[in-house]
């Protein structure tokens, strides 16, 4: 197929009623580019498609397909880094062609990360591999030996990537070799699938575990500063998965599956306050603002205290996590993309590009990348919205 710039007006449906999306009912959606349609664009050109690239074969029988990795992108030589769910590792160019791939032995968890032109990928097979992002000549690996699930952090000459089984790794970012290593033991009962992309801030790791714990480590060694459980007791669902986020004030905010989001002072672990509203799964802070996304839902609070600003219903049982861009909060919610004003809450457009989006996207510039649940890879350039 060959890869060209295609505006909204050319090729993207109309708007069709969202019944499921908390009664936005004249909220446009768009659908797959390749499908032909007749129908008029919406007023508002939020964003027009630069290029789109298929990476993965559809096979015979497949329900459902799911893709869960995050895009990446270097600047460097202008290569977005796609893990797909048939095991590639693929560069893909500013044309939407595909540069180089590189085959591993099963799916991927998540996504990759791209720092000084090196692409590190956490590998399903356990295996952290770090490529040289335009051309994918392998620099080095790293056998972790548990299925890695988390976008690797690089910060102070480490890489940092946890495992499905709670532990988590920290590897010399030059040459792959073991620094250290902390882990939890998996609760008993049933846990929710995914795990806690650390965070790294002024020498510290903060990270939460399955177990309900979240835990500040120092980045020099591994030893743990604090650790305080955040779930209570039981052993079903108390994971603390999402990814720990840090205001500008150094205010520390995580979420706890079972028990809701808490506000803690990051030097102790001392809690500032707790909401009660369980099943969050990922959080993004925002100035004076804290947003949360989880089943069913995404919601607003006020970073400060916790205040609920707003509520968002979805219709879907989880979200992904979301990603800030162009002054719209962008929320892959599995059969589409949401954007949504994040002064009030209100949905602006839903996006299906087919089989929807489950991959948090990549925000590189005025450009947004985006994995499509059906392997298909989008460049977006962001038109009418402005920061």
């Amino acid at each position: 197929m060959r890869k060209q710039r295609v505006s909204w007006k050319h090729w993207l449906g109309s708007a069709v009623a969202l019944g499921l999306l908390g009664g936005c009912s004249s909220l446009p959606r768009y659908g797959n580019p390749e499908l032909p349609r007749t129908e008029q664009a919406p007023p508002l050109d939020y964003f027009s498609v630069a290029w789109w690239a298929p990476l993965v074969t559809p096979t015979l029988m497949e329900y459902a397909p799911r893709e869960v990795a995050t895009p990446a992108y270097d600047g460097l030589s202008n290569t977005v880094i796609a893990l797909t769910r048939d095991g590639f590792i693929r560069g893909v160019g500013s044309d939407g062609q595909v540069k180089w791939s590189k085959k591993t032995s099963t799916r991927f968890a998540a996504g990759a990360r791209v720092s000084d032109g090196v692409a590190f990928i956490p590998g399903g097979d356990g295996t952290l591999y770090a490529l040289d992002a335009a051309t994918g000549e392998e620099k080095w690996k790293y056998a972790a030996g548990e299925s890695l699930a988390t976008v690797p952090v690089v910060a102070e000459g480490l890489v940092l990537v946890a495992s499905e089984s709670d532990t988590l790794f920290a590897v010399k970012a030059a040459d792959g070799v073991w620094a250290w290593q902390y882990r939890r033991d998996p609760p008993s009962g049933f846990s929710v699938r995914g795990a806690s992309t650390p965070l790294v801030r002024e020498g510290n790791v903060y990270v939460g575990f399955s177990d309900g714990y979240v835990v500040s480590l120092t980045m020099r060694d591994g030893s743990a500063n604090w650790e305080k459980s955040l779930s209570g007791s039981g052993n079903e669902f108390l994971d603390v998965d999402s990814t720990p986020v840090m205001d500008e004030h150094g205010q520390l905010y995580v979420a706890s599956y079972k028990s809701g989001i808490y506000a803690l002072e990051a030097e102790s672990g001392d809690l500032v306050w707790t909401s009660s509203v369980g099943g969050m799964t990922a959080l993004l802070s925002k100035g004076k603002m804290l947003f949360a996304v989880g089943d069913g839902r995404v919601d607003a609070y006020l970073a400060e205290d916790g205040r609920l600003l707003w509520t968002h219903p979805l219709g879907e049982r989880a979200a992904q996590a979301p990603v800030f861009a162009k002054g719209m909060l962008i929320v892959p919610i599995q059969r589409s993309l949401l954007f949504l004003d994040p002064k009030t809450g209100q949905a602006r457009v839903s996006w299906n590009p087919g089989d929807g989006v489950s991959a948090t996207p990549f925000v590189a510039g005025s450009k947004l990348f985006v994995l499509s649940n059906n392997g298909w890879l989008y460049a977006l350039d962001f038109n009418g919205l402005k920061g």
